[in-house]
């Protein structure tokens, strides 16, 4: 496949590919161009041009262009779900339904730009403006860097690239060298669906080639997803220029069942919150905090419930468990269940790897100072179970982490639960249900070291758009 610069496919101007694997059977699926920092270059000059392109069409033809998008991705929905599913290692089921939310995504932020309206600072609101009036209007924040990892490329797609381009901006794509092709053929559709030349453009960069970008003085807006040391790598480079930078970074999530919550319930939602493709969400719950009147009925009922899912290759139809997105991945997964054992832990389901498979794993008697009680976040199938006696020690274990983005809490009592989930440092929580949670509409986004800004059909407008005050003076 080829990148996408200026409307156009091409390879790198070194000419130089790197292969894309299948992580589940090490197969070469395709070989990609390995862009460098001209071909950065290259794409911030057409973006500076196609933006300014862009922002003069009106919203309601750029929801026609995107609406336009939206149709070509049902004709191709099938082939989008095979390769994310092969480049990703996910279960087919699930890539279908990453595909599936691309309609939903986009058109959240269509149907709230058309409705995006500006304000007025009517005369007379403050001593000596009794003649003037004041006019607040958003306009397109510029050229925006959409750096997307690897676990859900088509929902950040969606969360990054519809809102800059429903607000004028020209979007430069920017996915993991993991797994870029889905995201590779999204921006061709998105070509050939009439967003203009520079206006929306895919690369695939190395991590420091994607720096380029984010150094160029005439990007105007960072937006990343990925690890908190990436992020914060990112941002030293973006303060250089004052470069905006929106920036949604890991988490270590905390899922708390108190002592009167429904145990079964709560181990439902560990499938959906924990299991789901293969652990490697950065909002999933992470530190299993279980009062201790509970957590052996817990650990016995979640390893009988694991048991029944299906692990295998990715494209089996009824594969509910596939592989990590690369046997590097698993390897260090395999190194954090040593760790935790080491620190008292004990493996009661799981603990191995074949490749890049890491089995659903269950560690019990896990100590509140392990480090994956605290900040090491394990981005596998992994459940640590650690104990506590009181509401107040399972909110101090909870907010003894680095981390803050999401969280969760199971209790019968919803007075109980709601303290409980006031309490937490996260940017969400979520009662009675997994923290594994996120609408389109929602301002997602952590506290502490899990992000900067929020994302979604609620905020990101505000974060891709720059306000600009137009005075009446003396109109009245």
């Amino acid at each position: 496949m080829k990148m996408i610069i200026n409307g156009k496919k091409v390879d790198s101007e070194s000419g130089k590919t790197f292969n894309v694997t299948d992580p589940a059977t090490g197969k070469v699926i395709e070989a990609v161009p390995k862009a460098t920092e001209k071909d950065i270059e290259l794409a911030v000059d057409a973006a500076v041009t196609g933006q300014k392109i862009w922002a003069e069409i009106p919203v309601w033809q750029r929801v026609q262009v995107l609406r336009k998008f939206l149709d070509l991705v049902e004709v191709n929905k099938e082939d989008l779900a095979q390769t994310l599913c092969a480049e990703n290692g996910k279960p087919i089921s699930e890539a279908r339904g990453e595909i599936g939310n691309i309609p939903i995504g986009f058109s959240g932020f269509i149907e709230h730009a058309k409705h995006y309206y500006g304000s007025i600072i009517p005369q007379g609101t403050e001593q000596g403006q009794d003649k003037n009036i004041q006019m607040v209007t958003r306009e397109p924040i510029g050229v925006v860097a959409c750096i997307i990892p690897f676990n859900f490329p088509c929902d950040l797609f969606d969360q990054k690239v519809a809102p800059a381009l429903m607000m004028g901006n020209a979007a430069i794509v920017l996915p993991s060298s993991d797994n870029p092709l889905t995201l590779m053929k999204l921006t061709e559709l998105l070509v050939e669906a009439g967003v203009p030349n520079g206006a929306i453009q895919c690369l695939t960069a190395p991590g420091a080639v994607k720096s380029a970008a984010v150094a160029d003085p005439r990007v105007h807006l960072v937006t990343l997803t990925g690890s908190t040391e990436v992020g914060i790598d990112t941002a030293k480079i973006a303060a250089g220029n004052l470069t905006h930078s929106a920036l949604e970074l890991g988490g270590n999530d905390a899922f708390i069942v108190l002592d009167d919550g429904d145990v079964d319930l709560a181990v439902e939602e560990l499938v959906w919150g924990r299991m789901y493709n293969t652990g490697q969400v950065c909002c999933a719950s992470k530190r299993f905090l279980i009062h201790n009147s509970l957590k052996d009925e817990f650990a016995k009922k979640a390893v009988e419930r694991i048991k029944k899912l299906k692990v295998g290759m990715p494209s089996d139809e009824s594969t509910q468990i596939g592989c990590l997105i690369s046997e590097k991945a698993a390897v260090k997964v395999e190194g954090e269940v040593a760790r935790t054992v080491e620190q008292g832990g004990k493996i009661i389901m799981g603990g191995h790897r074949d490749g890049a498979f890491y089995e659903p794993t269950v560690i019990v008697d896990v100590p509140k100072t392990a480090d994956v009680a605290k900040d090491m976040e394990i981005f596998g199938p992994v459940v640590p179970v650690i104990g506590f006696d009181t509401d107040e020690e399972a909110i101090e274990i909870a907010n003894n982490s680095i981390f803050g983005l999401s969280s969760c809490v199971f209790s019968r009592d919803q007075k109980r639960a709601f303290k409980v989930a006031t309490a937490m440092e996260a940017g969400g929580a979520v009662i009675n249900g997994a923290s594994f949670f996120r609408a389109f509409e929602q301002p997602f986004g952590g506290w502490k070291h899990s992000g900067i800004g929020t994302e979604g059909v609620f905020s990101t407008f505000d974060e891709m758009t720059r306000v600009k005050t137009i005075v009446l003076k003396n109109i009245l």
